[in-house]
């Protein structure tokens, strides 16, 4: 049986391992999320969630977070027309993401896109499949995120 600082610690670390973040950048995070106004738990998911290579992965150019960033590293990504390699680049409502013109024709893109249109793109991103370009429409809400996440035993852990 865990303590309850083993529960929130064990959330901690699946939080970061989802999102692929390391612990220095991941308290960098939080203690942007402290910042804000508002549920702290919930704007850290939302900074999470606004990461360049989620939203690629979300947006279904990526199998899992881990290609996405690297189709991220390896200058397959545009935002706004312009490319970014950088994964933890914070994409903003009404950005537009697009895979660049020589990367369209890789086979795990297009495998990628496939497994994305079973398992469902969420409603704050509009995706074009055809041309591999989608537009961030606004930050999700908690209720847009996944349940089994637990974020109040993050704040909880950090907030000792």
């Amino acid at each position: 049986m865990l303590s309850d600082y083993g529960k929130q610690l064990r959330e901690k670390q699946k939080l970061r391992r989802i999102y692929g973040v390391l612990e220095r950048q991941f308290e960098n995070y939080y203690a942007e999320a402290a910042r804000h106004k508002g549920s702290t738990g919930e704007d850290l998911l939302k900074l999470l969630e606004s990461r360049l290579d989620n939203v690629v992965y979300r947006m279904g150019f990526g199998i899992s977070r881990a290609e996405s960033r690297q189709l991220v590293r390896h200058n397959a990504v545009l935002i706004n027309g312009k490319r970014v390699n950088i994964p933890s680049c914070q994409v903003r409502p009404s950005d537009v993401i697009e895979i660049a013109t020589p990367a369209r024709e890789q086979l795990r893109i297009k495998a990628a896109l496939e497994a994305a249109a079973q398992r469902g793109i969420p409603e704050w991103l509009d995706v074009d499949v055809k041309v591999m370009k989608g537009t961030f429409k606004n930050v999700p809400d908690r209720s847009d995120l996944p349940a089994e996440i637990n974020e109040s035993l993050v704040v909880a852990l950090y907030s000792k």
